[in-house]
């Protein structure tokens, strides 16, 4: 048992989390609100680079005529001119900063104000806990509701309202490419709006310090074409489909059995705790532990047999199984998809 709990840890070391993931970019949007977010930022770069760079003429310009000349304090003209520089400088410093202000509070209207056909919005509730995402589907009829975690599929060209909301600690909400943070306090809710031009793949991550793991509170927002994501949402609502094989059979009973029952929800099963992820369609998801491991059997096998190795101070403890156990809880939660 030791030397399987070894070799499980171990493969978890063999490929690191960060090369899973694609890096995420602020400066690549894939939406409408990073869109403007990245413009603002552009203006204000070149804009300050272009004020970097005539200070820096100037001053050396100065440096050069003072050394060739001599500066004579008391000259009328030179002083004048001195004198007319510094007016000219401060007021074209008072003209930019005033742009940087309109620029960056119409941006910032355009981005808080932005909810095109609200009607035709998917709502999604997103809650920050240490150290993961509980991701909600609402819907009018509540069987059409979704629960999962740490993946947000959406569909391109939809406006998106994101309810946030924190069960702990502060967190904050960040997909670069899709918008700009949004903090989560516990005992407060918060909207944000975003959408998706392009199909996609981005990368999010918690942006607020939440302790001791929250470098590995990452979330992954996946952007479907509208037909491909209704496609998914009816696959995503339906219950876990029951095992077919004895090996995943043994691994339903294992579950149902073991701590995983108290902590776990798998629709269609009489799991249904709340503590941790939901887990129907564990299977299809990209990753592990909120995006600490990727989702492969041998990483499955060490986060089980021991996830504090993996990310210390998480909620789920270790779990000794037997090799015959664990060989089966692994073929049942394969078949979650």
């Amino acid at each position: 048992m030791r030397v399987l709990r070894t070799a499980a840890v171990l493969a978890t070391s063999l490929l690191p989390a960060a090369c899973y993931y694609s890096n995420h970019n602020a400066l690549e949007p894939a939406g409408r609100q990073a869109d403007r977010i990245a413009s603002l930022f552009w203006v204000f770069l070149v804009v300050c680079s272009l004020v970097w760079v005539v200070v820096l003429v100037f001053a050396v310009l100065a440096v050069a005529r003072g050394r060739r000349r001599g500066v004579v304090a008391d000259d009328p003209a030179t002083n004048a001119r001195m004198r007319r520089g510094i007016v000219v400088a401060v007021g074209a410093t008072a003209v930019i900063l005033t742009g940087f202000m309109i620029a960056d509070f119409a941006v910032g209207r355009s981005v808080a104000g932005y909810h095109a056909d609200a009607r035709a919005a998917l709502t999604i509730q997103v809650i920050g806990h240490q150290w993961w995402w509980e991701i909600i589907y609402e819907d009018s009829v509540a069987s059409r509701s979704i629960e999962t975690a740490n993946e947000i599929h959406i569909p391109v060209g939809r406006p998106i309202l994101i309810k946030g909301e924190s069960r702990d600690v502060i967190h904050s909400f960040w997909i670069p490419n899709l918008h700009g943070k949004r903090d989560m306090i516990p005992g407060y809710s918060t909207m944000l709006w975003l959408r998706a031009d392009q199909p996609g793949v981005y990368e999010g991550q918690c942006a607020e310090y939440c302790g001791h793991q929250h470098a590995k509170m990452r979330l992954t927002v996946i952007a479907h074409e509208p037909e491909d994501f209704s496609r998914w949402y009816e696959s995503a609502r339906l219950p876990a489909r029951p095992p077919t094989d004895s090996l995943a059979q043994r691994g339903l009973e294992v579950f149902l059995a073991g701590p995983c029952v108290m902590c776990h929800a798998i629709r269609g099963t009489p799991a249904g705790g709340t503590v941790g992820p939901e887990l129907t369609h564990f299977a299809s998801r990209r990753s592990i532990g909120a995006g600490a491991i990727p989702n492969t059997r041998g990483h499955l096998a060490a986060w089980i047999l021991d996830p504090q190795q993996i990310k210390p101070g998480n909620l789920m403890p270790p779990n000794a199984l037997p090799p015959d156990a664990l060989a089966a809880l692994l073929a049942y939660l394969e078949t979650l998809k």
